[in-house]
Order: structure tokens, then sequence, then C-alpha cells
């Protein structure tokens, strides 16, 4: 197990660019991997995760090329049986994703992962594919990965998310495409949108409309056609480095080329609302933070589907501002790569932080940070979320489980050299 040791030090200052949208990865290439044709994809996350659902697109016969740097085109030509039991690695995204777009496909495939991934339910995609006609088993009976699909036969239907996760959501939508007729998701909380925004640019026939209170999303069956596409950097990576622009004095970083879609902004809005001295600038996606004075704030429930995978890092913003945060009805942590509430209450406690966890409701009270030995979990963001503690701490940090940041941000410890002057 890997270690990495972080040194509190000077102002962070210069630009970086983040690995490519995580979340689109995924859905690109699984859209690429349908297409009748050959797609281009430009600027795809660099991280394990995305790797694995490259070689699972491969496994199903989707030819996939390298066209220079960080260009890849991928041929559709129809998907067929593996021959293998399918890895997606740490991917929560990826096994959820992919069970749907398997289900569809008239054929058995199995989709297993590591041991975090054997430890989180898939009860949530399991009941709507259930309800579509899907076969899907889990070990022993249970909703635990490996899962068995024997796909095809799926009829559509109209599924109420009962909480927000564009996972699920997106699950349902790639399941529809094969379905017999229309496919409807029904949302009372807004979740990411990549899922149908990616498929209606891709040519499948898709509806969004809103209802009152709800958003509906309907999906007919089809196939994508082939495309070409550039994926925008993940603004969950970004948000490591807006934090630590802001926690850090005299430090400027900016951030390239940040996608800016609905439901991804939220960090940038917490923030903001601390007295961060940032600017998303649309026309460019250039994330510009400078080092500005924190005090503490209130993240509602209603706030949550928009920067869940960022709470870590902004728990570090917490725990360096004044005052004291909330973060309410973040629950949904429990059941990330590792249980987040738990890991960023226990690793942020072990630097001196002022943490605790009241049900469902995160509260950081600001104070000073001290340098310690503290421990990923296998968690890529409670790694990262340390070390960025660690540039304010009172003596060096000491990150155990360093290899889980591979996941998503490999590049990570060169950008923070680079921002430091070292690179």
């Amino acid at each position: 197990m890997s270690t990495q040791v972080v040194e509190p030090g000077g102002p962070l200052v210069g630009r970086v660019q983040v690995p490519g949208d995580k979340s689109i990865s995924h859905r690109v290439l699984m859209l690429a991997g349908l297409a009748d044709g050959t797609s281009t994809i430009r600027g795809l996350s660099d991280g394990d995760d995305v790797a694995c659902t490259r070689r699972i697109m491969e496994a199903l016969g989707a030819t996939v090329t390298e066209d220079g740097p960080c260009t890849l085109r991928v041929g559709g030509r129809g998907l067929e049986p593996a021959n293998r039991t399918l890895d997606v690695g740490n991917s929560g995204t990826g096994i959820r994703l992919l069970a749907g777009l398997l289900a569809g496909l008239p054929f058995r495939s199995v989709l297993d992962g590591d041991a975090s991934i054997r430890h989180r339910p898939m009860d949530r995609i399991l009941e709507p594919l259930a309800l579509m006609g899907a076969k899907v088993s889990g070990r022993d009976g249970s909703s635990l990965a490996p899962l068995t699909i024997d796909g095809g036969g799926l009829r559509g239907i109209e599924y109420r998310l009962p909480v927000a996760s564009a996972q699920v959501k997106g699950c349902v939508l790639f399941a529809g495409l094969s379905a017999d007729g229309p496919t409807t998701i029904v949302e009372d909380r807004p979740s990411r949108t990549h899922t149908e925004e990616l498929m209606a640019a891709t040519g499948i026939p898709l509806v969004r409309e809103t209802d009152g209170p709800l958003e509906r999303v309907t999906v007919k069956p089809g196939c994508p056609a082939p495309f070409d596409h550039e994926v925008a950097g993940d603004p969950s990576q970004a948000a490591f480095w807006a934090v630590a622009a802001s926690i850090v004095p005299g430090s400027e970083v900016v951030v390239g080329n940040v996608y800016s879609g609905p439901a991804r902004s939220g960090f940038i809005d917490v923030l903001a609302r601390m007295g961060a001295d940032l600017v998303h600038d649309p026309a460019t996606g250039d994330l510009t933070v400078r080092h500005a004075g924190l005090t503490g704030t209130v993240v509602t429930p209603d706030e949550v589907p928009g920067l869940v995978d960022e709470v870590p890092i902004l728990a570090v913003a917490a725990a360096c501002a004044e005052g004291e945060t909330e973060f309410e009805g973040v629950g949904e942590l429990r059941i990330k790569e590792s249980d987040r509430l738990a890991t960023v209450e226990s690793e942020l406690g072990r630097m001196g932080a002022d943490v605790r966890v009241d049900g469902d409701t995160l509260v950081v009270r600001g104070g000073s940070l001290r340098g310690t030995r503290v421990d990923s979990h296998h968690d890529h963001r409670i790694a990262m979320s340390c070390a960025v503690a660690g540039l304010v701490a009172d003596g060096p940090t000491t990150v155990r489980g360093w290899e889980a940041v591979a996941t998503s941000y490999p590049g990570f410890e060169a950008h923070l050299d680079a921002l430091q002057g070292r690179g």
C-alpha cells in the first residue's frame, strides 16, 4: 500500500487542466460502442475507472484505437457476448450504467468489480430493471456483485426515482434503448443530466419535460449515430484546486475548461456563499480561484445531488472556515467507495478538525489542522481531500493508500508539484 507525504508550504500559483469529466467519459464510451459506425472522443478521463469501461466495451466487440494524444476512435458494429467476466474495477457509475446497457442485449453477461464494489448494494438499479422484465441476479441471491445479466426482452416503463440519482436514471435510460416502447424517468429532485444530454446529441429520440415540480425524461428505443465529442474537464477534480487555492494564502489557480452543465456546479455556489474569490467563465470553462477567507454555511438537501461527490473536499474548506458548516441530507455518502460520512469524520478528525455526523447531517466547525498520518480507506476523494488539508496543516501529512487516486486523477501529485513551483 503506497503513501504520499504532503508538506505545508507556499502558495499555489498557475494553470492546471484536470482530467476529462469521469461521468461523461463512461457514457460516451458506451454510446460510441452502441453506435453503428466510428465515433471520435477527445479528452477522455485517464483514470482507472474509465479504463475499465473502455476494456469492457472492447470485450463486447467495440474497436477502440488511439489517434493521437487523448483521442480515441471507437467503432461500433453491434455488441456481442464477452468471453469473460466484465470487471468495472472500483467504478459504481460503471457497474450501474453497464447493467442497464447489458440488460437490453440478447445474451448473458457477468459484471464484477473490486472488494469495494462487491459491498455496494445494487438494489436501486435492480428494482427498475426487474420492472422492465430484466433478469439480473446478484451474489448468493442478493443485490451484490457479481451481477449475472440475462439480457433482452425488455418493456418500456414509467419509473419515478425514489432518490435523486444520475446513475439509476442513466441505467434505466440505457436499458430503454432496447425496450419495446418508450421509457420514462420521473424526478422530483434534479440529478445530473449527462445521460439524456449525450443521448439527445447522438440522435436518440428523447424528450425532456417539466410537469409542475416534476421532471420527466422519455427515451424511445434507438441506436446512437456516430459522433465526435470533446470531454470537458471534470468539475469534481476541479473542486480540489478550488478549495486548495481558497485556503492556502497567496494562491491563484486557473483550472482550464471545466464542465459547467446542470447539477455539476453546486460546489462553486457553496464556495461562493462561503466567501471564496472565484469566477467560472462560461465561454472558456476556465475556473479562476484566489485565496480568500471563508465562513461557514448550510448546504441543504436540495443542493446535495449537484455536489454529492464534492462533499469531502468541501468539508476541508469548512474545516478552514470561520464558524460552522452543515451538510444536510448527505446519507448517500454512506454507500460510496467508502462510507464517506465515517471517513470524513475519522480522517479530518485525526487532523484536528471538529467534525461530527448527526444522522444524515455532516457538521464541520472551522479551526486549525495538524499534520498526521491518515488513511484513504481505498477512496480516491478521501485521499485527495486529506492531501489538500495537509497543505495548511502544522506539519507533514502522510496519506496511506494513495494508490486509490489513480481511480480518477492519476496526475494529481504532478499537478500539485507544478502549482507549488516544484514541477
